[in-house]
């Protein structure tokens, strides 16, 4: 047990240090402001319509770094510092979200495929961890609960890698756009890169972590007897 003990401990000090990071730059960037006096809310609504979505409404949600495409409800949901603020750090993360509506619209295959994994991976959330521990304690007389275990990890797994190139083809979108559509400038373009690119490696660090965990659960596994 020692040996997940270091790997939690590992990824979760990498996790808190990126986190920081993501935290750190957006509140560096929410100071720049960007050109026209665009507020997140103005910049989401003009990258819809000017890609054609006009069934997707822009939304106020609570909290910070809070920030989310909702496709059954057809929303954008921004954060409260991103959705009234001009910043460049605001009009990167809306034009983020919005690049997963884009991702909707045209039915890219790594968001289809992620949202028809959500109710797989609900159900292998609550029940994994109960299922690994019992088959950790009872791997030499019931190897099969632990396999059990290790396949619903696994699905986990795959969710997180999936998200990946829907998370980076969303900020490909959301940059290729506010370029283009004169939203950031060379003096904004970088800063906007950099700020989805942290956030970009929350995704990364939270993939790695649970590679690595299912990695040694099927150590445990092979190394039963």
């Amino acid at each position: 047990m020692l040996g997940i003990y270091i790997i939690f401990g590992f990824f979760a000090l990498l996790s808190w240090i990126v986190s920081s990071s993501l935290k750190s730059k957006f509140k560096r960037y929410s100071k720049i402001p960007i050109a026209h006096g665009l507020t997140g809310k103005n910049v989401a609504e003009k990258m819809l319509r000017e890609n054609g979505i006009f069934d997707v409404s822009v939304i106020s949600t609570p909290g910070q770094l809070t920030d989310h495409y909702n496709p059954l409800t057809k929303t954008v949901n921004l954060s409260e510092g991103v959705y009234n603020s001009n910043s460049v750090a605001a009009a990167a993360v809306a034009a983020h979200e919005c690049g997963h509506a884009l991702q909707h619209a045209t039915a890219y295959a790594p968001l289809t495929m992620r949202s028809k994994l959500v109710p797989v991976v609900s159900f292998a959330s609550n029940w994994m961890q109960w299922v690994l521990l019992a088959g950790i304690l009872l791997v030499n007389s019931f190897p099969q609960l632990l396999l059990a275990g290790i396949v619903l990890f696994a699905i986990t797994t795959l969710f997180s890698i999936i998200t990946l190139p829907v998370e980076i083809n969303a900020s490909a979108r959301a940059l290729a756009w506010l370029s283009n559509a004169g939203i950031t400038n060379y003096e904004t373009n970088g800063p906007a890169r950099d700020a989805l690119k942290a956030a970009a490696y929350t995704y990364i660090v939270a993939a790695l972590g649970s590679l690595a965990t299912l990695v040694y659960y099927i150590m445990i596994f092979l190394n039963r007897r």
